[in-house]
């Protein structure tokens, strides 16, 4: 398969902003369809009930209320959900630790959906270049910048890989 029909694959991909979210608690059947609708054409990005209930286990993920999945546990998932292609859960859970000493919840998963929405559009040659990163917590978006790119990186090659026939070399 050629870089162009990569692309077309992926030219509308796009995740849920953080207000986009719904505000109604979802359970766990749910919730894990719920953010597998927006990572299918994610090719090897995936998420799965018992996936979900070992990050709550790692605390990783706050526990659910009632049963229930809130907004701010699906952005947190849907943002393990992508990181964990290219980092271990331990430096997950340190890179989120250092992202919530500057910014709430809302405001680092929406800029996370930014980065990575034009990361992959960039990688799959959508897309010319990444904006220069302000200076505002410059570590913090360079160490998420760089995930992501990684993460896009990882989502081209294998997007490529499942396109062979198993029969060619």
């Amino acid at each position: 398969m050629d870089h162009e029909s990569l692309a077309e694959q992926i030219e509308d991909f796009r995740l849920p902003r953080y207000n986009e979210i719904p505000d109604v608690g979802l359970y766990l059947d749910q919730t894990a369809k719920y953010i597998m609708q927006y990572l299918n054409m994610l090719e090897d990005i995936t998420i799965t009930n018992s996936m979900i209930s070992n990050y709550v286990k790692k605390n990783l993920v706050p526990s659910p209320v009632k049963k229930q999945y809130t907004r701010e546990h699906i952005a947190i998932l849907i943002f393990i959900a992508i990181a964990k292609s290219v980092i271990s859960l331990d430096n997950i859970s340190r890179l989120m630790a250092f992202q919530k000493s500057c910014y709430d919840t809302r405001i680092a998963y929406n800029y996370f959906c930014d980065e990575f929405e034009q990361a992959v559009r960039i990688v799959f040659g959508i897309k010319g270049d990444l904006p220069e990163i302000s200076e505002n917590n410059k570590e913090e978006k360079m160490l998420l910048r760089n995930l992501v790119v990684t993460a896009a990186n990882e989502v081209y090659l294998a997007k490529y890989f499942a396109s062979i026939p198993e029969n060619m070399p």
